[in-house]
């Protein structure tokens, strides 16, 4: 399928899922739940939202530290608002915006393009890892203080169990998958690299990348440092996240427990294996519904805070993102 094809099924399935979600929560309360949200307090959603954009930089900066010393702050604040314009636009969603990153990496730092993936690869593990984590302590807190459903702990804490076990299966039989990536990737590399190359790249040539993206991987075992500043920088994304929430549910004159919502952000995170551009319908409907379940919201309150979070969030991400793009260089010289 086409990327074209793609980007527009992916959009016209995420529209259809918010407006199914619209219609069976009201469409009418949701909406007059948003248009309460007064000025101030829409102003400080967007901000908190650009603050959570630019958080984003910390785990930016930390995982390209291997790769010739990485780069400044201020241009990780920018890549990390970057990723979230291919986050956006990209046919696939979030599961296409890292691969296309990886090549404005490469050219940044000035390595290659299996190297910026191996970095941003363990960047993504350890930033969704630690936010799972903390957020299986946070539902387990809240079982011990009240009634919660049962089935946020066991998704919350199988996430994190099927993470630690993806991490040593790849750690033990890395050297096995890479001769089968190896055998897998050969072929279509070969075609693609043959219509621009007079010479085109050959098993060994992919070999070599996949040894530099393992190389580069396991670089971190000996930098614990940077991989406790992803974590941290993926804890501050959620945290800015949750209280964003918690904000538009306030300014609609909806106060609830900030606890919760901070338990709840990375859940909709497996709305991240559909591609579908920016998640659309799929993490919307996901964290609304959980927000609904777990606080003192309504569903349509839940619903309307969400939306409004993901106007701005959504829209920064096509602004400020849009314009830190056009700044990157995806070539050499």
């Amino acid at each position: 399928m086409r990327p074209a094809v793609r980007f527009l099924v992916g959009v016209t399935l995420g529209v259809t899922a918010i407006a199914a979600y619209l219609w069976f929560v009201g469409v009418g309360t949701v909406v007059s739940r948003a248009t309460t949200l007064a000025p101030l307090f829409a102003l400080l959603v967007l901000v908190l939202v650009l603050a959570e954009g630019a958080a984003d930089g910390i785990g930016v900066w930390a995982s390209l530290r291997p790769l010739n010393g990485g780069i400044s702050p201020g241009r990780s604040v920018q890549f990390a608002f970057a990723g979230d314009f291919f986050d956006t636009l990209s046919p696939a969603g979030p599961v296409t915006s890292e691969p296309i990153m990886a090549r404005f990496i490469a050219v940044e730092t000035e390595t290659t393009y299996s190297e910026a993936l191996g970095v941003r690869g363990v960047a993504k593990y350890v930033k969704s890892g630690s936010q799972l984590f903390v957020s299986t302590l946070l539902v387990l807190v809240l079982v011990l203080l009240g009634p919660t459903p049962s089935f946020l702990v066991y998704t919350l804490g199988g996430a994190v169990g099927v993470l630690l076990v993806v991490g040593l299966l790849l750690a033990v039989t890395h050297a096995r998958l890479s001769d089968g990536l190896v055998v897998l990737l050969a072929p279509p590399v070969s075609f693609v690299s043959s219509l621009y190359r007079s010479d085109p790249h050959d098993g060994e040539t992919v070999a070599a990348a996949v040894d530099r993206f393992w190389m580069r991987a396991g670089e971190f075992r000996d930098a614990p440092g940077l991989v406790a500043l992803i974590a941290v920088g993926g804890i501050v994304e959620q945290l800015l996240t949750a209280v964003t929430l918690w904000v538009a549910l306030g300014g609609m004159g909806t106060p609830v427990a900030l606890l919760p919502i901070v338990a709840v952000i990375p859940l909709p995170q497996a709305a991240s294996v559909f591609p579908i551009p920016a998640s659309l319908g799929a993490y919307d409907v996901l964290l609304g519904a959980v927000l609904g379940l777990l606080t003192a919201a309504s569903q349509a309150d839940a619903a309307a805070a969400v939306f409004a979070m993901r106007t701005f969030s959504i829209g920064s991400a096509l602004a400020v993102g849009g314009v830190s793009t056009g700044f990157l260089r995806g070539w050499r010289p």
